[in-house]
């Protein structure tokens, strides 16, 4: 991937049932790597769960996207107030490289490059099942690295629902069939 060349706000489909998406964000390194990896700074942009260390071992992420920003909405058909799921350790790699499963069969992988003062933050989710899943993966990754933007920013996100709902359909179009 081309540094910063073509970032661009949407993901984009770079292999099949594989979303990569990139943010810009304000540095240091270290810094953005606690975001991904401290449960406590996690939770404010996505889920809970104490991450280990050592690849093989497990971890548990706990959602709870109502409590993301502090503008009451109203949660979608069909989702729960809280979600959970557990992942494995894939790689751990301070404060560069972060790879943990995604079950069923998926995996994600978070690089962070420093690029000056900032950092280039590469996010790539692998063995989506099928493109209704793209649509709706590629739409929360957006929404919460949006809400990762502006909490690293010291920026008042979007309100969590109402921003997926707009990502997913715009993923909707911009995922081929």
């Amino acid at each position: 991937m081309n540094d910063m060349i073509s970032l661009n706000k949407y993901g984009a489909v770079t292999a099949p049932f594989e979303i990569t998406i990139q943010r810009k964000l304000p540095g240091p390194i270290e810094r953005i790597w606690d975001y991904l990896t401290d449960s406590d700074l996690r939770r404010q942009w996505l889920a809970s769960g104490v991450m280990p260390e050592t690849p093989g071992d497990t971890f548990e992420l706990v959602w709870r996207n109502d409590e993301l920003t502090d503008q009451p909405e109203e949660r979608p058909e069909g989702f729960p107030q809280e979600q959970r799921m557990t992942s494995e350790i894939v790689a751990f790699e301070a404060p560069h490289r972060l790879v943990f499963t995604w079950p069923p069969s998926g995996k994600v992988s978070i690089e962070l490059k420093p690029i000056g003062t900032d950092v280039l933050l590469t996010l790539i989710h692998s063995h989506i099942s099928d493109r209704r899943n793209m649509t709706m993966v590629g739409a929360g990754w957006h929404m919460h690295l949006d809400i990762l933007a502006a909490k690293a920013n010291g920026y008042k996100p979007e309100p969590f629902w109402k921003g997926w709902l707009r990502l997913r359909e715009e993923y909707e179009r911009l995922i081929p069939e």
